[in-house]
């Protein structure tokens, strides 16, 4: 079984997209989510507190900042905007894909955890979440 989720996202941060991937599981098995999208993430992480995304964001544009940075003057690939080879970093850190056990039709996520797209883009995107349940 397999679908792709579409996340719209308003640039760079962190979209919660539990509940579709909830809503579209049954059964039991092994859930596979992937992301075509070589400047973006997916991450599995707390969901209570909204401080986490934002905590989240703002260590990942300290520690890889735009080319507008002097200290990143070293990069080349810089043809579509200071965002987007950092972006290419960022994504080549952190994962692309995940992994999740469904047990009678339910994710097996812990009671803070939620899924999340990392946008590391400025603008507005439509990405794709490929996700295979077997």
């Amino acid at each position: 079984m397999h679908t792709v989720f579409e996340i719209l996202t308003r640039g760079q941060g962190l979209y919660e997209f539990t509940r579709d991937v909830a809503g579209w599981v049954q059964g039991s098995g092994v859930l596979t989510l992937f992301i075509r999208h070589t400047s973006a993430s997916l991450l599995i992480q707390e969901n209570a507190d909204p401080e986490v995304q934002v905590d989240l964001k703002n260590y990942f544009a300290r520690l890889v900042p735009p080319t507008t940075d002097p200290s990143m003057s070293y990069l080349t690939h810089t043809y579509e905007g200071p965002d987007d080879m950092p972006a290419h970093i960022k994504a080549s850190l952190l994962p692309v894909s995940l992994t999740i056990p469904v047990m009678d039709g339910k994710l097996a996520l812990g009671t803070w955890q939620g899924i999340y797209l990392f946008e590391h883009r400025d603008r507005p995107h439509t990405r794709e979440v490929v996700a295979y349940l077997g």
